[in-house]
């Protein structure tokens, strides 16, 4: 391999890789689980104090971290970045589209295909300049501002309960400054993820992926294949897209069906 720059260039691969699709494809049985268990508590009003606690949000967390370091991780393994971007960006605001028209109480802005189609949008022109960023350095750097930001949106720097500072709050203006990090105090919105924090845990999956370049070129494309995960791994935007109204009418015939 070779590189003009004289650093190494990341060949894509021939094959999928099982293992990553049937990572994804577990984080969507997840995904699916607690969204399944979202509807039941905010929409069919179960009383259920524990999904409104910290295991619960322990679970959700697991979630978006996964799905959005496994992005950043398989960004470079894939082609047509381009459009690929575009494609969940504008799913992202598809879904926004249809809960804002449809259901404005639930409604979401900046939701987290939004959020991935740009990160692989602001990838397209940064990839081969990350390529000059030694990958130790890269990792860590964003870990650490992923880590310092990871409380942004609320006005401060810091993750979860440390606090190391205060943000100007004339940063929080509007929706524009909402969809970089800085929300307005007015702004809602169901499911939200900033470029910051989340950009830097999408670019720790790419530095990851560039660390572990060599190994995963020795690696069996078929070591721990799992065929219904795989197959759903494969397919993860349209079964995103689809597994809410499925899901809320599943649960919509079961209610009926119970007289409640």
């Amino acid at each position: 391999m070779a590189a003009d720059s004289g650093t190494r260039t990341l060949v894509r691969p021939r094959r999928r890789i099982a293992s990553l699709d049937a990572l994804r494809g577990l984080t969507l049985v997840s995904m699916i689980a607690y969204h399944a268990c979202w509807d039941l508590v905010y929409l069919f009003h179960a009383d259920w104090d524990w999904y409104r606690g910290t295991g619960a949000y322990i679970w959700q967390q697991s979630i978006c971290w996964t799905f959005i370091l496994l992005s950043g991780f398989c960004f470079s393994l894939g082609r047509r970045p381009l459009r690929r971007g575009l494609t969940v960006f504008g799913c992202g605001w598809v879904v926004t589209l249809v809960t804002v028209l449809f259901m404005p109480e639930e409604q979401i802005w900046f939701g987290v295909l939004t959020l991935i189609g740009s990160c692989m949008l602001l990838m397209v022109p940064l990839e081969k300049l990350l390529r000059h960023v030694p990958v130790g350095v890269g990792l860590a750097a964003s870990a650490a501002l992923f880590t310092l930001l990871r409380n942004v949106n609320q006005g401060t720097l810091g993750f979860e309960d440390w606090t190391l500072g205060t943000v100007p709050e004339g940063l929080y203006r509007n929706l524009l400054t909402a969809y970089i990090g800085f929300p307005p105090p007015d702004f809602f919105s169901t499911d939200y993820f900033s470029l910051l924090p989340w950009l830097f845990l999408f670019l720790a999956g790419h530095f990851l992926r560039r660390l572990l370049a060599g190994p995963m070129e020795r690696l069996d494309p078929d070591a721990l294949r799992c065929p219904p995960l795989c197959a759903l791994g494969r397919q993860s935007l349209p079964v995103y897209m689809l597994h809410q109204p499925i899901v809320y009418g599943v649960l919509l015939g079961g209610a009926a069906l119970l007289g409640r």
